[in-house]
């Protein structure tokens, strides 16, 4: 049994939050970069130029790639043979978005109440949290910045074995559609097929994490994600919605068995700043 004090985690999560904010991963600079060379419209291309000329300029920086600095979702794998000692897991999450957030002058843009009074919580927490346990004495932390505008178009519908595939695809691509520019496109389109209500969403979330250019390790998904992708930019709605050809970057597809009589189906969409990082502790 490996003892580990919670103050490494919230340590972890503060430098998570902050590096997360200005540093785009390297695949979606790629893809980025392979689309400007692609696209065929001329304003399009302009915007995705400027695109990433703004996450050359955060880096430089040090400076937050957007605005929306987004809600603080959590991915946590903590392995059995762990033992936490000095204080609870979710308060040394929360403690570590609230450090990283303050040091790192990253907006706070966290409501405690989600209707009446909506009054800012004025540190970005309390984090979306999800914990899984596996076997080993390590924990992996995968920290994801969610903005709101992207965050707002996502969608889960509780479809009909008889809707089949095609009615999956049908629903994903009228999502993206009727999304528009609202995402700030080119986006990342993550679906969740399977499971429940509410697991069918948090799959569509994790596909996001996979890396741009990595193929479906099914191969039958993997045909369906490429079809996805080139129905989307087919759609014509261009970098923010201006039109051209790229509208997504990636369709990444993530399955789990489900019950006989449903279908859960969601889409998740991520904004063209598709921020996340890990760190195994």
């Amino acid at each position: 049994m490996r003892e580990l004090d919670v103050a490494r985690i919230t340590e972890a999560v503060k430098d998570l939050s902050i590096r997360t904010n200005i540093y785009l991963p390297d695949d979606v600079k790629k893809a980025l970069r392979e689309s400007l060379e692609r696209e065929e419209s001329p304003m399009g291309k302009e915007i995705l130029q400027v695109i990433l000329d703004n996450h050359d300029i955060a880096e430089k920086e040090k400076m937050p790639i957007c605005q929306d600095t987004g809600v603080a979702i959590v991915f946590m794998e903590v392995g059995q043979e762990v033992h936490l000692v000095g204080g609870a897991l979710e308060d040394a999450v929360n403690e570590g978005v609230r450090q990283g957030y303050k040091e790192g002058y990253l907006r706070k843009s966290m409501v405690a109440d989600p209707v009446i009074e909506r009054k800012n919580t004025t540190d970005n927490t309390p984090a979306v949290i999800y914990t899984r346990i596996v076997p080993g004495d390590k924990i992996k932390i995968v920290f994801a910045p969610k903005g709101g505008g992207a965050e707002n178009m996502s969608e889960v519908r509780m479809m009909t074995a008889a809707d089949g595939i095609d009615g999956v695809k049908d629903f994903v691509v009228d999502r993206v559609s009727r999304s528009g520019g609202n995402p700030c496109p080119p986006i990342v389109v993550g679906v969740g097929l399977g499971g429940s209500f509410e697991r069918c969403a948090m799959l569509a979330k994790e596909a996001l994490m996979r890396t741009i250019g990595e193929p479906n390790p099914d191969p039958v998904y993997d045909e369906v994600e490429k079809d996805l992708l080139k129905r989307i930019n087919n759609l014509g709605i261009g970098p923010q919605g201006l039109g051209g050809r790229t509208t997504a970057l990636a369709v990444h597809i993530k399955m789990v068995p489900c019950h006989i009589a449903s279908m859960p189906v969601a889409v998740n969409i991520q904004c063209h700043v598709s921020r996340h990082g890990e760190t195994i502790i």
